[in-house]
């Protein structure tokens, strides 16, 4: 039987602190059939979005600019905090008090995944992402929803090859990523100083997996500047778990926090989380990867339980 869907699960509380800053039936092999438009605009708006961006605030060119390292390649670190003021942003969306921000900021820990996790959750996208992949260089595959890469397009893995996804998963990898999802959202509740349980995974949560491979189309243009919260307003905190190392597994394909005179960057080691609020005091983007594999999840979580969604179940 292939994965099923129930009510999206709440994790314990905690706390922490803060380090303050100012500023059906398997289907014979065949080329892959765009899924239907009505599918595309639910499902897939989500996590290609993210990756290609929406030049709201346009590239702002080259890899130039960087003059902080928040988090080196080679550092184990219990946690690092830096907060910044909250932008207007979340002023224009429905407010939960004790959830909605108030405090804001960007974190970024080792201690909270570990390697073997992190392989062990790389082994999930390898498999997933072994059945498709995009023609251009960045390739998602969503859980949750379904959608995963094939060629120029996207279709719904489980509905395109059926019981066959009972061969490439496992129960046992569908309660890791669970178990993951819900250590991430424990971090990032404590150091925002909110419930855990005031908060709700959302869509887009996906797997992605960056080469060099020229783009071919625009959801191929995962390196443009943008704002979580102007492209999803149902964003509120957003957290990415790297799956593979800086300059051992690929090159290029930092993270960037965009700031006027001064970038900072996140060199991506397996195991650690980056997370922030996603607003437009968080504009970001990935620099190019010039040669190698980056893996990555992006996890995102809302205030609002309306936009909710379940962990996927494997049963």
């Amino acid at each position: 039987m292939a994965p099923q869907r129930r009510g999206a699960p709440k994790a314990p509380e905690g706390s922490g602190a803060t380090e303050r800053r100012r500023p059906s039936s398997t289907k014979s092999v065949r080329a892959p059939r765009e899924v239907p438009r009505k599918w595309l605009r639910t499902a897939v708006p989500g996590a290609c979005a993210v990756l290609a961006g929406l030049l709201l605030w346009g590239s702002l060119g080259g890899d130039g600019g960087i003059t902080e390292v928040l988090a080196h390649r080679g550092e184990m670190l219990p946690g690092r905090f830096i907060e910044v003021p909250c932008s207007d942003d979340y002023d224009s969306h429905r407010r939960f008090e004790g959830c909605s921000p108030r405090k804001c900021g960007r974190g970024i820990t080792d201690t909270v995944i570990t390697r073997d996790e992190a392989q062990r959750i790389r082994s999930i996208a390898e498999k997933g992402l072994s059945l498709g992949g995009s023609d251009g260089g960045a390739s998602i595959l969503d859980l949750h929803s379904g959608a995963l890469s094939v060629g120029k397009h996207f279709v719904n893995l489980y509905r395109y090859f059926g019981d066959k996804i009972q061969t490439v998963f496992s129960e046992e990898d569908f309660q890791l990523y669970r178990d993951v999802r819900q250590k991430v959202q424990l971090t990032i509740a404590q150091a925002f100083g909110i419930s855990a349980s005031s908060l709700y995974l959302t869509k887009p949560t996906f797997f992605s997996r960056i080469n060099s491979t020229q783009a071919q189309t625009a959801h191929d243009e995962y390196w443009h500047a943008h704002v979580d919260k102007v492209t999803y307003g149902s964003f509120d905190y957003t957290s990415l778990l790297y799956l593979s190392d800086y300059l051992d597994d690929f090159g290029g394909g930092r993270f960037v926090f965009m700031e006027e005179g001064a970038n900072k960057t996140v060199e991506p080691r397996a195991g650690r989380v980056s997370f922030f609020t996603s607003g437009s005091e968080n504009l970001h983007r990935v620099e190019k990867v010039h040669w190698g594999t980056r893996y990555a999840v992006t996890i995102a979580f809302t205030c609002n339980p309306d936009h909710g969604i379940a962990d996927p179940v494997f049963t």
